[in-house]
């Protein structure tokens, strides 16, 4: 669970000061932005006939988990998950980006290869849920197909990447997880690595290396977006010049609303939108404001990591479920402190406000730690088309934001590749 690997303390939270400036469109700057009035149509009926797109969904780690079953609705209070079969449906969460993730480890080539490894068992996990639950889960492989599968009435899988870490120095490798159905491209994660520097580690590049310049150019041939978050802000300036196409925030927020880390600063976002970028907001509570756990859950953190460690690069699958099976315990007994759903809404409308509707999605962070007070799981998340709503942002300003954007995005690097590869459906 990666987010066990982020600091609870925080920093001091700031004021969310309403930006004059916002952006239209892709790239055009105006001086003032009025949110539209609400249509009249009520919240649950415009949600329901949405097409819903999260753009980081950690949920594949779970697939192999002991004790979790995606087909049984589970419970965040129970079993700490966020994400299943039935509370994706009663939530009418149309889907999104299931991640490939691995954590961090040593820049050397049998780590590289061990973590190779992992990568491709975790596509080859969301494919055999694919196929498993195929007559309500689909892959996606192309921009067009969200729209059909959800006229279908199933789940939307595109697949990402949260950490190029796996594959080692040889670029080479990610025409594979392309072809299998890869579309999203995060650099990096908590440490930094042979690409880039993460915002939460000291840099070892200055931003990006010349191997993680090569990188982007691979993703940008293979027509696969590029994934900023987690990044610094130096890799994210990198990103975003040597990128031929828009830069994606998967799950990223506003270092405007709370200073931290993994915030982006004011400045950057709206580069991010003239350039014809999205940023998703996530719900990550340690992201929203400062959030400090009590004494007793401090000592049982201690205990609990001096136990097992926390690199799971190097655990056993045995020695995974152990730790988790622990971490719920400690959940249960010393529950984590919480944001709150408005704290949420708080960073999304100033988002909102800073860099325009055509450039803001939802990256919710869902079973990577993502989730509030008042929307502790999806099915909840029609309360976020509800609070768009009552902020005056329309049927269309919402469509954008749960799925045009990053569609129109997605679309833009179709359109900008230049590889000839084999289809993914000689896969299927």
């Amino acid at each position: 669970m990666k987010s066990l690997m982020v600091s609870l303390a925080g920093v001091a939270v700031l004021s969310a000061a309403a930006c004059a400036s916002a952006l239209q469109g892709s790239g055009s700057l105006v001086t003032e932005q009025q949110a539209p009035a609400a249509e009249s149509t009520s919240s649950i009926e415009l949600h329901e006939n949405l097409l819903t797109l999260d753009a980081h969904l950690d949920t594949p780690a779970l697939f192999h988990r002991d004790g979790y079953d995606f087909s049984k609705r589970g419970s965040f209070e129970a079993d700490r998950t966020n994400v299943d079969l039935p509370r994706l449906q009663s939530g009418k969460l149309d889907g999104g980006f299931w991640v490939i993730y691995t954590a961090p480890g040593p820049l050397d080539e049998a780590s590289y290869i061990a973590a190779r490894t992992s990568a491709i068992l975790r596509q080859a996990a969301i494919r055999e849920l694919a196929a498993k639950y195929a007559d309500s889960v689909e892959l996606a492989f192309a921009a067009d197909d969200a729209a059909r599968i959800h006229e279908a009435n199933k789940i939307v899988v595109f697949q990402s990447m949260e950490n190029a870490y796996p594959l080692g120095e040889d670029i080479t490798l990610l025409q594979t997880f392309y072809v299998g159905g890869l579309r999203m491209l995060g650099l990096v994660h908590f440490d930094s690595n042979q690409f880039a520097d993460s915002s939460t580690d000291d840099p070892l590049h200055g931003g990006l290396s010349e191997l993680g310049k090569d990188l982007v150019r691979e993703a940008n041939r293979l027509g696969m977006i590029v994934d900023a978050s987690h990044a610094s802000d130096d890799a994210l300036r990198d990103m975003m010049e040597v990128s031929s196409t828009p830069v994606i925030l998967s799950h990223s927020g506003p270092d405007g609303v709370f200073e931290h880390a993994r915030n982006v600063p004011d400045d950057l976002l709206v580069q991010l939108a003239e350039s014809g970028g999205v940023v998703h907001v996530n719900a990550f509570g340690g992201y929203l404001e400062d959030l400090q756990p009590t004494p007793e859950r401090s000592a049982a953190l201690e205990a609990l990591n001096e136990e097992y460690g926390n690199n799971f690069a190097e655990m056993t699958d045995a020695e995974i479920n152990a730790y988790r099976a622990a971490r719920i315990a400690l959940e249960q007994q010393y529950p984590s402190p919480r944001s709150t759903f408005d704290k949420y809404i708080e960073h999304l409308l100033y988002t909102l406000d800073l860099v325009g509707v055509d450039h803001v999605g939802i990256g919710a962070d869902w079973d990577g730690g993502g989730g509030v007070d008042g929307m502790a799981d999806v099915s909840d998340v029609p309360k976020i088309t509800a609070a768009l709503l009552t902020a005056g942002y329309s049927r269309a300003d919402i469509e954008k934001i749960w799925s045009g954007n990053v569609l129109r995005l997605m679309r833009d690097v179709e359109a900008a590749k230049t590889a000839t590869l084999v289809s993914p459906d000689v896969l299927n």
